[in-house]
């Protein structure tokens, strides 16, 4: 997957936010500006500190959590299976348990070759039929693929050949299960499956999760430019989705996702973030936020990337009601392009706290 870095200019001159730069290429975040801004205390507002925020995970997910430290702690699959029994085909939690037990075993193998991740080989070998295992272990293949090889090369096709059989063998376990088929929609970019082979695809996904917003993320990646399709076929698809979506459904941020999957490759100042398409866009997202369950599992995700959006914008009063909620976890977008997404996540969270602060806001004026 193209790695796309997210590049903020950070400075403080007389109160007065300096602009901000954006890429997407280069070394992640950087300060291009002298006078950070010290004398807001993120802390007043009960924020983390940046070795304090978890990378793992967009927002919290407790039972995760607990099972991941002891799946990694004992080397013992039990627990993962255990868990992911007792969690639905039908909503978002399971796609995103199956990404973050894939992740974990990924990550372990890149820290420690041939070693790392010993604990999903065993739950493969020793459980061959279990649904959960085999939707982890592919989409393991698919974040394996993606991590560790150069898109296009030898072995990237090779490991994502084999994660598609990975895919096929996952949807045989669990027929009315969704992940299988999400998880195949990242091969589906990366071996350059035709339009027609991909709607085959998308058809098997939205006939068993419609509204899935995970999916449509995945979807979205295939349509843009850089993949397959064009920007105007990724913002039809966003914008169809959205106007589509029933009340309450997070779909309303897609077309948010769009603009910033295909932004410009060098954006500075506010101006970009102020144009009629991002406004459009944050309003949709906005909305969606508001009237969305308190429970839903992607709500994070687009609070994360709208306060990206918003302190760009230099919406210092918006970006912080959305950061009390998100404060802690990091693990999504824009932040997880960068090496280090705690670091990138506390510098833009560190802005709008002056920003806000700079504008005669205070911990007292945060509604909560």
């Amino acid at each position: 997957m193209e790695i796309l870095w997210f590049l903020i200019a950070l400075g403080l001159i007389f109160g007065v936010l300096g602009p901000f730069v954006f890429r997407r290429r280069g070394g992640g975040i950087r300060q291009v500006a002298p006078g950070a801004p010290d004398a807001a205390d993120p802390a007043a507002y009960g924020f983390l500190r940046q070795e304090e925020q978890d990378v793992r995970l967009p927002g919290p997910d407790r039972d995760l959590l607990d099972v991941l430290d002891v799946v990694q702690a004992t080397q013992d699959w039990r627990a993962a299976s255990q868990l992911l029994k007792g969690t639905g085909q039908e909503g978002e939690i399971r796609w995103q348990r199956v990404q973050a037990f894939a992740g974990a075993a990924s990550l372990e193998l890149a820290e420690r070759p041939g070693v790392g991740g010993a604990w999903l080989r065993a739950w493969k070998a020793e459980a061959p039929e279990d649904a959960g295992g085999a939707q982890v272990y592919a989409e393991f293949l698919v974040q394996r693929a993606w991590r560790s090889s150069t898109a296009g090369s030898d072995d990237f096709r090779v490991i994502l050949e084999e994660a598609r059989k990975a895919c096929e063998e996952a949807a045989v376990l669990a027929p009315g299960d969704p992940v299988p088929y999400i998880s195949e929609l990242a091969v589906a970019r990366g071996l350059g499956y035709a339009p027609e082979q991909f709607d085959l695809l998308w058809a098997k996904v939205i006939d068993r999760a419609p509204t899935h917003m995970g999916a449509h993320l995945a979807a979205l990646l295939y349509w843009c430019g850089k993949w397959h399709g064009s920007r105007e076929e990724a913002d039809h698809f966003a914008t169809t989705a959205a106007a589509r979506a029933p009340r309450g459904s997070l779909l309303a941020a897609l077309p948010l996702f769009a603009v910033f999957e295909n932004r410009p490759e060098i954006v500075v100042g506010v101006d970009f973030h102020r144009t009629a398409v991002v406004t459009k866009a944050v309003s949709g997202a906005l909305y969606a936020v508001h009237s969305a369950r308190p429970d839903d599992p992607m709500l994070a995700h687009v609070r994360h990337l709208l306060v990206s959006f918003l302190i760009g914008a230099e919406r210092w009063a918006e970006a912080m009601a959305l950061l009390v909620h998100v404060d802690g976890y990091v693990g999504a977008l824009p932040w997880t392009l960068n090496e280090d997404p705690a670091a990138a996540y506390t510098a833009c969270r560190n802005i709008a706290v002056a920003g806000y602060e700079a504008n005669g806001g205070s911990p007292a004026t945060l509604p909560r």
